[in-house]
């Protein structure tokens, strides 16, 4: 009688932790990439074919939302010598659990295709390198390292 108590017991604490486990995940109310996974309009955007690096100084690091629904991103405005553009790093849930940061004064170079966004030049950036630092977020078709699989 007293092992059917025990065994009986066991089942219900593995149900009450199985429930909480499961009410307890992250991702509860996760809703995919926010609009930053492939094939969304934001990521056809991105052109191998003019991808170019910029060099220069990073004047702000922003929250923006760069197509009507999507989930904020990173952006830098980078001063080079010859402009000041802007630069998208990625969607803020990966960007910001990163342990490279990238900070307003600091000199960085970015590899990535020219885009224009609401009428005006940006760079949606393949990588950055800060220093020794290279923070790699695109492969070279474009394909975001947040994406989690390769065509």
């Amino acid at each position: 009688m007293r092992t059917k108590s025990i065994i009986g017991l066991l089942a219900a604490l593995s149900m009450i932790l199985v429930v909480s486990a499961a009410f307890a995940q992250p991702g509860k109310g996760w809703r995919g990439s926010g609009g930053w996974g492939m094939g969304t309009q934001y990521q056809r955007m991105y052109n191998p074919a003019t991808v170019e690096t910029v060099s220069g100084t990073v004047e702000s690091v922003d929250e923006i939302t760069p197509v009507r629904g999507m989930h904020y991103g990173i952006h830098l405005l980078l001063k080079t010598d010859k402009e000041a553009i802007s630069v998208h790093l990625g969607p803020g849930w990966y960007i910001e659990r990163l342990d490279t940061k990238i900070e307003k004064g600091d000199k960085v170079q970015v590899r990535g295709s020219r885009v224009t966004m609401m009428g005006q030049p940006a760079v949606i950036a393949a990588e950055v390198k800060k220093g020794d630092i290279v923070l790699k977020l695109r492969d070279d078709n474009g394909i975001p390292v947040w994406s989690g699989w390769r065509r």
